[in-house]
């Protein structure tokens, strides 16, 4: 009986012995959650801080802030700026790491040679945050590969932009471009090789983007300009007049069709061609809807937007992101100040 007595004892003891040591390693165990709540409390009020000085600080009277998207435009954006970035000499640098070319820089951004920009909202030199949202959007829409058309290419911006972006997110990339000023493409070669897109990712058409192949007369251009305006389809006159003039010069048009043909999907068709854009996608609307997943279209009216709502909202594509053209007024009537922009999403695609 006693031998039954002091094993009941020990049995005892032992018990309050494992309680004792449960309720230690159960109290450390809420401590440490408690800590851990704790600071991530802290963490998220410090976001939330971080998140209202930054809403303090964008210019929401900004005319380039009267966009609208069917997604958070701006958290999009600073999804895509890249920390740690350093200057090169010569160039001035985005969020994204894309140095842009200075013979193409406004003067005043030209004082900024060697220096990295901040996120581009509402805008920087070149593009507000409404564009940068419809580009990076198609980015983000893409799968193992990410294929960039730009008509009216310039310096190759959006090749560029949109293109180390697609890099940066692991995708196979290639880009192409059409651009009728000689000088432009020059510049473009450049800025993609001095952006690190290698000769066989790159390709730059001379000539007018178009529905249709053809001919077409283009300004020649001295110095940097933009909006040169081609005459279509040239009759013989004309095309004399332009020989004897010397003031243009003859470029192939490159089709939708042709520019298309050895790709299965383009992911973002970037149009800025001068007032073409209506015409253009209205003639071509049964191949963008079989071959492009996205589009950001720069506008240069009204009217022009109107016409676009028309023809792609009755095809079946969706709007994203709008911005309207910004009008200035006079005696004369409305002009546009700046152009506007609208970022579509082709449903079969994406």
């Amino acid at each position: 009986m006693k031998v039954l007595q002091n094993a009941r004892l020990k049995i005892d003891a032992l018990r309050h012995a494992y309680s004792r040591d449960a309720f230690a390693a159960e109290r450390s165990a809420l401590t440490e959650e408690r800590f851990r709540l704790q600071a991530e409390r802290e963490r998220l009020s410090g976001e939330a801080e971080r998140l209202r000085l930054q809403r303090d600080a964008t210019p929401v009277d900004s005319p380039f802030m009267h966009y609208q998207a069917t997604f958070d435009a701006q958290s999009l954006v600073r999804r895509h700026a890249v920390s740690g970035l350093t200057g090169t000499p010569g160039y001035v640098t985005n969020f994204l790491g894309v140095k842009a070319p200075p013979e193409f820089l406004p003067e005043v951004i030209r004082q900024q040679l060697g220096q990295v920009e901040g996120v581009p909202i509402p805008a920087n030199w070149h593009a507000d945050v409404a564009e940068w949202a419809g580009a990076l959007r198609a980015v983000e829409l893409a799968r193992g590969s990410f294929t960039v058309i730009e008509l009216g290419c310039g310096w190759g911006c959006w090749m560029n932009n949109t293109g180390v972006a697609a890099r940066r997110l692991g995708l196979d990339v290639r880009v192409i471009g059409v651009e009728g000023d000689e000088n432009h493409v020059a510049s473009a070669a450049r800025t993609c090789e001095v952006n690190g897109l290698h000769p066989e990712q790159v390709t730059l058409h001379h000539g007018i983007a178009a529905a249709r192949s053809g001919l077409a007369l283009f300004p020649k251009q001295e110095g940097v300009h933009w909006g040169g305006q081609p005459i279509f389809d040239p009759s013989d006159e004309q095309r004399q007049q332009a020989r004897i003039s010397g003031s243009y010069e003859e470029l192939p048009i490159f089709s939708i069709l042709e520019l298309t043909a050895e790709h299965k999907k383009i992911d973002l068709l970037h149009v800025d061609i001068q007032g073409g854009e209506a015409d253009l996608v209205r003639d071509s609307l049964s191949l963008l809807k079989q071959k492009v997943a996205y589009m950001v279209i720069g506008t240069h009216s009204r009217q022009l937007e109107g016409r676009l709502f028309d023809n792609l909202l009755n095809a079946g594509w969706h709007l994203e992101v709008e911005r309207p053209a910004i009008l200035g007024l006079a005696e004369a009537g409305p002009h546009v100040v700046v152009d506007g922009v609208q970022a579509w999403r082709n449903p079969l695609l994406v």
